[in-house]
């Protein structure tokens, strides 16, 4: 410990100074004392956890943090900065009047763990079960107030329960467009026996058909369904990933593998069938707009036409958002993972040919095959890269433009995914450069249907580029039954729209850029799935009684991965290798007795259980419901200013926009619909907050060396003499600049951690961390200290007397500004006016008055609980102050005696006044002119001009 460092063991002279000795000897007894006292206990209004119920009463706050996954590393400093925020913000919220619901779970699948148990052995529930208690006891030591009866893990079998039973609700569920809400399937089926509604691909009755038939027809409207379709595969993770998961190079979020497309039997979720909602229920959320637009741009709602293009007796279908520009349209392209290319592939080249479409190739299927290759090895970023060459080939077959018959050939190429629209396009080189370069690289027609308004005319073989506008008129675009020439582009989309409906070829539709939510992850340390498979493949949903499905031992944990870059695998699940466990005999209760049954051995992503944990935090012990109605109203339900209901603040980091969070009111949604919950959408009030960076230290190699053991001198850093690079980055263990909470509430304690991290900068900025800078906020509860106990003796030193005039201004300015920045979350700016007030009352003669003391106690309570516990307990009271009312402050002290006003003299300022806030312009003026340094300034010179706006300005032009 250094000799200069202030939280160093006292001097005999003052046993009772404020060190970081005394700092964890009251912050491991107070925290003692909230635990057997229950201090942070939230009463349910029912249930097992309801109590007081005169706290029920209150209005409510639920605060919650963004579920933290338990690490072997353990916290850094950069963790705890939101987890702090929250606990400020429930700490002032009961100071307020408000029943606070606040505790923290752990989101414990995933794939950490189960990589550790591939290279040491060890179960991945021990090794997280472990990191569980080291980061409670970590999180414990920052005093942060959490109803502990409420926490949970995502691996307790008591839990993955209800994750199973929710998939299980969404799988027995349907979309109805017409009602616009998830229904019940038992309800879609009962149309299709009473022949209400006609069964899809079958002129069948549903009663003739078979089970497997029923199944096949039953997963194309299902909310969770099992499918055949292009999936992002990494071999070098050995398992397929969400859109979500992939970076946009192409690469693995986790571990930076390649991704390649692969067509693979998986389950989805259908979140597509609630884009619209997604969409424009964000609008009712109290949410950064950062987020919002992210949201909105995934999702990706556009406006166009669904066109049929047909060809050999079928239809291609196209989606554009310009069907103003189909006379335009000179080719077709179909992404190659397409799944009617094979099909509109002949045996040979058709007749005239030309050799740039062919590739080199002898026949269409060779050409096609070997382009599909060649794209199935690229990501869907390189696919679409801009300034890349235009590549693709004929499939041999010809598609019939339908607003003027002509012949177009069909085409795949990689620009092309099937991840939006239908993976098929309509091109019309003159409206779109990469349909332009394509065109002029396969020498293909370039029609111009759009008027040019920038001079280059419509000789397309003259043009350098393409040409879009929404202001240009329509050319060149009609047929005997509809023309678009003069008209303008909206006009013209509706005409030709409505044309194509009339005709039974098309129709206006709304497209999305969000796909369905891959939901198959090959490994083991997850939440299996509650399905069977019988002998003919049809999925069994497991009833109820059988959850949950617990998760088998294994002895080799591992996924098979492969060549990160061979994209001919396929995945081989861990829990495939379990015989005994995949197969099995069971009575699922259907009347039909105990049958042979394979079990899905997939397993649920890792967020399956964040996207509903906000509901366990509410009713954590009911075994019988996922939570109680009543329960749930309370906490989530929809209330004036929250039509939606949800959360009442969430804090966790921005890199979840379009993961966790889209993910998550999804899942509500689906469980409102259906009835299970009041609230639509999870957390009406999201907040980012910013990352504590650290500078990271480079040796010549480029490699991280400790940054505790780099030296300073002349502005060069080194390292054991070595010259060193420094760059601000992220924190932690691999780039060797952590520091732990524990190191810095050794040092100080944990209310001056909690202190300095509140005090950096406003939450939401990202700011680099100081061990050096950390003392400031150790003397600031020096000071405090000293200020209302003796350091000799130890006993509370105020006096039962009324402050001054100066110090009851300084004492409610303080209250009133406190208060103003807790609430909307400027924790560095309410820590800064208690600074001040602290400041005020140390330069004060004598001790500080007992009604400034408490209240300046009361202040800091949110920010440093434990000292505020012991000043207040100090102070007289026996009572915690958890739960004491925050001070109010009073109107009448708010009011400055007198403000400064400013006095010019041809714009420049001669002199400086104090006056009462509420003087008048007359009474100002003169006192301006009869100052002293104002008259010697006019120096006899007449007056022109005075203009008065009090009580800051006085401007006066001379004559």
């Amino acid at each position: 410990m250094s000799e200069t460092n202030p939280a160093a063991t006292p001097e005999v002279a003052a046993p009772h100074r404020y060190t970081a000795a005394l700092a964890a000897e009251i912050e491991a007894r107070w925290q003692d004392f909230w635990d057997a006292e229950g201090t942070y206990d939230a009463p349910n209004p029912s249930g097992d956890l309801a109590g007081d119920p005169e706290t029920v009463a209150r209005p409510k706050k639920f605060i919650m943090d963004m579920f933290p996954y338990p690490s072997g590393a353990g916290l850094h400093v950069g963790h705890p900065l939101g987890y702090i925020a929250t606990d400020v913000s429930a700490r002032f919220q009961r100071m307020t009047g408000h029943n606070v619901l606040h505790t923290l779970g752990f989101d414990a699948f995933g794939l950490p763990a189960e990589q550790y148990a591939v290279q040491t052995g060890t179960h991945p529930r021990v090794s997280t079960e472990a990191n569980m208690e080291n980061m409670k006891a970590q999180l414990r030591r920052l005093g942060l107030g959490h109803d502990r009866r409420r926490s949970f893990a995502t691996i307790d079998p008591d839990y993955y329960k209800w994750t199973q039973w929710i998939f299980l609700q969404i799988f027995n569920s349907w979309y109805d467009d017409e009602a616009g809400r998830a229904r019940p399937i038992t309800e879609l089926i009962a149309r299709f026996e009473s022949g209400e509604r006609p069964v899809p691909g079958h002129t069948r009755a549903w009663g003739e058909l078979s089970e497997a038939e029923r199944a096949d027809v039953l997963g194309g409207f299902r909310l969770a369904y099992a499918s055949d379709a292009p999936v992002n595969w990494c071999p070098g993770l050995g398992t397929v990933l969400a859109n979500e998961e992939v970076t946009a190079e192409g690469r693995s979020e986790r571990g930076n593998f390649p991704v390649f497309k692969a067509k693979l039997r998986q389950w989805n979720m259908r979140i597509t069938a609630y884009a619209d909602r997604l969409l424009s229920d964000l609008d009712a959320l109290d949410w950064p707009e950062a987020i919002k637009l992210q949201q909105r741009n995934w999702i990706g709602r556009s406006e166009g036409a669904r066109v049929d293009f047909p060809i050999d007796g079928e239809n291609i279908t196209v989606f554009t958002t310009r069907p103003d520009t189909l006379f335009g349209a000179t080719y077709m392209v179909l992404a190659p993972e397409h799944p009617l290319v094979e099909k509109f592939t002949p045996a040979a080249w058709p007749e005239g040919t030309h050799d740039v479409w062919t590739g080199g190739h002898a026949t269409p299927a060779e050409a096609v095959a070997a382009y599909r290759a060649q794209a199935a090895s690229k990501s869907d970023v390189e696919r679409q890269a801009e300034a890349k060459d235009k590549t693709g080939v004929f499939t041999g077959s010809y598609a019939t433009n339908p607003v003027n018959g002509e012949q177009v050939p069909v085409f795949i190429a990689d620009y092309v995914l099937m991840g939006y629209g239908t993976g098929a396009i309509m091109a019309v080189p003159a409206g779109d450069q990469r349909d332009f370069e394509f065109a002029r690289a396969f020498e293909l027609p370039i029609h111009c249907v759009v008027e040019p308004t920038d001079g280059r005319g419509t000789d397309t073989s003259t043009w350098e580029d393409a040409f879009s506008s929404h202001e240009a008129k329509i050319i060149n675009s009609s047929n005997d039954e509809v023309s678009l020439d003069g008209l303008g582009v909206v006009e013209a989309k509706a005409r030709i729209t409505e044309w194509l409906e009339r005709r039974g070829i098309g129709e206006g539709t709304v497209n999305f850029r969000l796909r369905d939510w891959l939901f198959s992850r090959q490994r083991y340390w997850g939440e299996p799935f509650p399905i069977v498979y019988d002998e003919d493949g049809t999925a069994h949903a497991l009833p109820e009684s059988m959850l949950p499905l617990e998760l088998p031992e294994v002895d080799d944990y591992s996924p098979r991965t492969f060549d990160p870059d061979d994209a001919d695998t396929r995945p081989e699940t861990p829990l495939s290798r379990n015989e005994d466990w995949v197969n099995v005999t069971l009575d699922l209760g259907d009347g039909r007795g105990p049958r042979p049954y394979r079990r899905e051995t997939n397993t649920m992503p890792n967020w399956a259980g964040s996207c509903w944990y906000e509901l366990r935090y509410l009713d954590p012990h009911n075994s019988g419901k996922l939570v109680d109605p009543e329960i749930e109203r309370y906490w989530m339900g929809p209330r004036e200013g929250m039509p939606h209901g949800g959360v009442d603040l969430y804090v966790g980091g921005a890199e979840h926009a379009v993961l966790h969070l889209l993910y998550a009111r999804f899942w509500s949604k689906v469980l409102y619909d259906l009835g299970h919950v009041s609230s639509a959408e999870p957390f009406h009030k999201l907040f980012n907050q910013g990352m504590i960076q650290a500078y990271v230290y480079r040796d010549s190699r480029g490699i991280a060396v400790p940054a505790a053991e780099v030296e300073e001198r002349d502005g060069v850093y080194r390292y054991q003499g070595e010259q060193v690079s420094r760059l601000l980055g992220k924190m932690g263990k691999s780039l060797k600049n952590a520091v732990t909470p524990d190191e810095i509430c050794a040092e100080y304690g944990a209310d001056t951690l909690r202190l300095y991290e509140m005090a950096m900068g406003p939450l939401d900025v990202s700011r680099p961390w100081d061990t050096r800078a950390v003392v400031g906020q150790f003397r600031l509860l020096q000071r405090l200290w000293r200020n209302i106990v003796d350091e000799g003796t130890g006993e509370a030193t105020v006096v039962d007397t009324e402050p001054g005039e100066d110090t009851l201004r300084a004492l409610h300015k303080a209250i009133d500004g406190v208060r103003q920045d807790l609430e909307g979350m400027r924790f560095n700016t309410a820590i800064a006016k208690v600074t001040e007030l602290n400041n005020h009352l140390t330069k004060q003669s004598g001790p500080v008055p007992r009604p400034v003391a408490e209240a300046l106690v009361l202040m800091v309570a949110p920010l440093a609980p434990h000292i505020a516990e012991e000043l207040w307990r100090a102070l007289g009271h026996t009572d915690s102050v958890v739960h004491q009312d925050f001070p109010v402050a009073d109107p009448a002290y708010l009011v400055d005696e007198t403000v400064t006003c400013v006095v010019q003299i041809k714009g420049k300022v001669k002199a400086r006044l104090e006056v009462p806030p509420a003087i008048s312009d007359e009474e100002l003026e003169k006192a301006a002119l009869a100052d002293e340094k104002v008259v010697a300034a006019l120096d006899g010179a007449g007056i022109r001009k005075v203009i008065v706006r009090a009580p800051k300005l006085v401007n006066i032009v001379p004559a």
